[in-house]
């Protein structure tokens, strides 16, 4: 049997995917879940071979869900906002269904994934990153924190993981450097070292340091080194 999870807040479009779900036999439904809170402990509890996945929905969208799984299964997308379909593929999604959408149209969908079953070359892996705009959600022991990133004052990246400097404390999330920088608004934040990223509104002053380095000094105290080419690309976000 191939296990699935249904997540999606509304109760109508829900039943509808249930429904059509009912046409294939070797299809077992384990859970269905009205919110990405709910989604993420029955993913957690029952490790499906596939999720139907709704976008917005209360408390976190169905990407800030997926950014919180260590190894996210494969996932259909069911939404009404065909916005989000780019960053849906971006993140090798199986397929995306904007809603209303035909028996027809699922069924194309689950033939795509029982394809993908059959290729080992497909990847069902999703390594989510934070919606370009207002927030990051991050794991703190067994709760989880959302950050408004007008809050962060920078970034630091080790390896796979970045720490997240706030007014409130340092954040450890499992996220590359490169998928942060294409993640945040580009005039907000600058990319001013190969380790730091910083929000310009966090800056008090930046001084001259070694042959062609500087230094730069945050509202908190921290001071950053900043490398030739950071230089030039914080000079051109804050406008100098």
């Amino acid at each position: 049997m191939i296990r699935t999870i249904i997540i999606d807040d509304e109760p109508l479009a829900a039943g509808i995917v249930r429904e059509f779900l009912s046409e294939f036999p070797q299809f077992e439904l384990l859970e269905q879940c009205a919110d990405g809170f709910e989604g993420l402990k029955a993913i957690q509890k029952y490790q499906p071979d596939l999720i139907f996945l709704d976008v917005q929905m209360p408390k976190i969208t169905g990407f800030e869900m997926l950014e919180l799984l260590d190894e996210a299964p494969p996932v259909i997308f069911t939404t009404a906002f065909d916005q989000y379909a780019l960053k849906a593929f971006d993140a090798k999604a199986m397929d995306y269904l904007l809603k209303p959408f035909s028996q027809e149209r699922f069924n194309q969908a689950i033939q795509k994934f029982l394809a993908s079953r059959e290729a080992p070359q497909v990847s069902a892996g999703l390594q989510q990153m934070a919606e370009k705009s207002n927030r990051l959600v991050v794991r703190v022991k067994n709760e989880i924190k959302i950050i408004a990133v007008s809050d962060v004052l920078y970034f630091e990246g080790a390896d796979d993981y970045i720490a997240i400097y706030t007014a409130g404390g340092k954040f450890l999330k499992k996220m590359t450097m490169k998928s942060l920088e294409e993640a945040l608004a580009p005039d907000r934040f600058a990319r001013i070292h190969r380790s730091y990223m910083i929000n310009v509104n966090a800056v008090t002053r930046i001084e001259p340091y070694q042959k062609d380095t500087y230094l730069v000094f945050l509202r908190n105290g921290d001071k950053l080194p900043v490398s030739k080419i950071g230089y030039s690309r914080l000079r051109q976000v804050l406008g100098v």
